[in-house]
C-alpha cells in the first residue's frame, strides 16, 4: 500500500529529512515503513510504502514534522522519537500544536516554547498555580521553562523580582576551600541558573537587572528570616534540600508571589541517611489548593536522544535491584517463620 503527502512550501522537505536523512530513517525504521522523496511540477513531495496502520502513523509524523518545519523551529531526532512515541500510543492529540504559546523571546530572538505534553502541562500549572513542584529526570526542561516564565512575568510586570536559588551542595565531591569573595565561592553552584538567565535576557541585560537588584542569585540558606514579596522565586536542585531548608523556603513566600520548586529525586546528594525535603514535600502537599505537583518522565527529554536512554537504563537498574531487595527480605521472613 501506498500513500503520498504534498508539501506545501519549496524546501520543507529538506527541514523534515534532517542532515543525512536522519530523520526518515527514523521513521522507515521504527514503522517498517519506506519513504521516498519526489519534486515535480506540483511541488514536493513523499511516498510512503508499508501495511496501511504504519503508513498512517508515519503521514501523521510527518504531517506534524512539517508544521514544526514551517514555524522555522529545526526538527531534531529526538523531536521525531518523541511524536511517534505520542502516534503510536493514540495521543497525538495531546502533541503540542507547532508555535503555539510563546512563553518569551530570548535575548537573540529565539522564542522558547514548551516542546512535549508534559512540558506544556508543567507551563500551565505554573500559570495557574502559586506554587508548583516540577519533579522529573534531567533534561525535560524543569528549569529553563521555570526561568522563562519568571522572565516573561517580569517582563509583563506582574512581578518586581525574581529570585533564584539552590542548595549549596556537592555532586559527590568534594572540593575543598575555593577562592574569592562570596560571590566567587557561590558561583559554581549557581552556574546552571546564569546560564538560563543569559539565554533569556542577554549577560548586559542581566547584569543591569543584578546590579538593580531586580535579580538576585542566592545559596538557599540566605532564604532564612525573609519574606519574598512581589517576587518570582525558583528552587532549583530542590532534592538536595533537607525537609527543614524546604519548609524555611515554602514559608517565605509573602504577597503577590510565585514560587517554583525543581528537582530529580534520582539524583539526591544529601548525606547517606539524609531525607530530601523535595520528595517529602510531594507527600504532604499533595491536594492543597493553589500547589501543583507535576511530574515529568523519560518522555520529556529534550537533550541528546541519548540522555532519555540513559534515564531509562538507570530506572530499570534501579527497579531490579528493589525487586532483588524485596525478593530477599520475603525470603528472609519465611526462613524466621
Amino acid at each position: 500500500m501506498q500513500k503520498k503527502i504534498n508539501f506545501s512550501r519549496p524546501g520543507i522537505i529538506s527541514k523534515i529529512f534532517g542532515s543525512y536523512d536522519v530523520n526518515i530513517r527514523l521513521i522507515e525504521q521504527r514503522l517498517s515503513v519506506e519513504i521516498s522523496s519526489r519534486s515535480g511540477n506540483d511541488g514536493d513531495s513523499v511516498i510512503i510504502d508499508g501495511a496501511e496502520e504504519k503508513i498512517e502513523q508515519a503521514a501523521k509524523t510527518i504531517s506534524y514534522l512539517e508544521q514544526v518545519a514551517l514555524r522555522s523551529d529545526d526538527v531534531s531526532d529526538t523531536q521525531v522519537n518523541y511524536v511517534l512515541d505520542m502516534i503510536e500510543d493514540g495521543k497525538e492529540d495531546l502533541l503540542v500544536t507547532p508555535g503555539e504559546d510563546c512563553i518569551c523571546i530570548t535575548s537573540r530572538g529565539k522564542p522558547i516554547k514548551a516542546k512535549t505534553a508534559g512540558q506544556k502541562q508543567y507551563v500551565n500549572a505554573i500559570e495557574k498555580n502559586t506554587i508548583v513542584l516540577g519533579v522529573g529526570p534531567a533534561g525535560t526542561g524543569k528549569t529553563f521553562l521555570a526561568v522563562a516564565m519568571a522572565v516573561k512575568a517580569l517582563r509583563e510586570k506582574k512581578v518586581a523580582k525574581i529570585i533564584l536559588t539552590r542548595p549549596a551542595v556537592e555532586a559527590g565531591e568534594r572540593l575543598g576551600f575555593l577562592p574569592g569573595d562570596l560571590q566567587s565561592k557561590i558561583d559554581p553552584y549557581l552556574r546552571p541558573l546564569y546560564d538560563a538567565l543569559f539565554e533569556m535576557m542577554g549577560p548586559e541585560n542581566y547584569q543591569r537587572q543584578l546590579e538593580k537588584n531586580i535579580i538576585e542569585v542566592a545559596p538557599l540558606a540566605y532564604m532564612r528570616g525573609r519574606t519574598l514579596d512581589d517576587s518570582f522565586i525558583i528552587l532549583d536542585e530542590a532534592q538536595n534540600a533537607t525537609p527543614e531548608q524546604m519548609k524555611m523556603f515554602l514559608t517565605r513566600l509573602g504577597f503577590n508571589s510565585k514560587a517554583v520548586v525543581t528537582g530529580d529525586l534520582t539524583q539526591t546528594d544529601l548525606p547517606f541517611g539524609k531525607k530530601s525535603g523535595l520528595a517529602i514535600a510531594t507527600k504532604i502537599l499533595d491536594g492543597i489548593d493553589d500547589i501543583a505537583i507535576h511530574h515529568f518522565t523519560d518522555r520529556d527529554v529534550v537533550r541528546h536522544r541519548l540522555v532519555q536512554k540513559i534515564i531509562q537504563a538507570y530506572d530499570k537498574y534501579e527497579r531490579t535491584l528493589e525487586a532483588k531487595k524485596e525478593e530477599s527480605k520475603e525470603k528472609t521472613f519465611r526462613r524466621r517463620t
